[in-house]
């Protein structure tokens, strides 16, 4: 896995971050009381105003968060009818168009997750790595590597790669080091991941790959 977060992606403006936090906040809210909540057993949410109210947020606001929500598919806004909660979507165990971290696509799946070892460093791109970012060969990348367990099975090894210029923090020490990514580029870059986007294709396993993951060599893999 590699993600990229550009310069032009992160916040510029303080109050732009604290919007957008707080988009994500109430965006996270809607969610949990439409699963979970107090719009759990309802086929539609309330008018903006009154969502509004009960949230104590603008409608603005509120707007932009039913707009994300509407694009990734959980709810859908018809004039005269309203804003209708897709429950079938909400039921989906596992979604590949969401920024979700593989730690909780395991335990979505039904599985106990957990992670078998994790590797920090400072590395160059390689030629390979260096074509995803459009950078140089050669460029000081941050590394994380980890190897991500199903109900105590090897399932997932993952490797992310920073540019190493995007981290904010130079004596940067995480608090988790199983941590997602994501809270990397938090903590670290001072930014926010506001896409997520994911090749797959079907590789075969490499020796390394084979020893890791507790597979044949030459065994069928998704490479994301």
């Amino acid at each position: 896995m590699v993600v990229d977060v550009s310069e032009s992606k992160a916040p510029k403006e303080h109050d732009k971050k604290e919007t957008g936090s707080l988009s994500a906040r109430i965006t996270r809210q809607l969610l949990f009381d439409i699963t979970e909540g107090c719009y759990s057993s309802e086929k539609r949410l309330p008018p903006e105003v009154v969502m509004a109210r009960e949230l104590g947020v603008s409608r603005n606001l509120l707007r932009d968060c039913l707009s994300a929500m509407e694009r990734e598919g959980f709810i859908s806004r018809r004039r005269g009818v309203g804003t209708i909660i897709n429950r079938h979507v909400l039921n989906v165990a596992v979604r590949l168009d969401l920024e979700e971290e593989f730690l909780d696509m395991v335990t979505h799946s039904g599985h106990t997750a957990g992670v078998a070892f994790v590797n920090i460093d400072y590395v160059e791109a390689t030629e390979v790595v260096a074509k995803h970012f459009e950078i140089p060969e050669g460029t000081r990348m941050f590394r994380a590597i980890r190897l991500i367990t199903a109900n105590g099975k090897p399932a997932i090894y993952c490797e992310d790669y920073v540019p190493a210029t995007l981290i904010k923090e130079d004596l940067y020490v995480p608090k988790d080091s199983n941590a997602p990514i994501f809270t990397f580029l938090e903590e670290a870059c001072h930014t926010e991941v506001y896409m997520d986007l994911t090749e797959i294709r079907p590789v075969v396993a490499t020796e390394q790959l084979s020893q890791l993951l507790a597979v044949p060599l030459g065994a069928p893999l998704l490479y994301m």
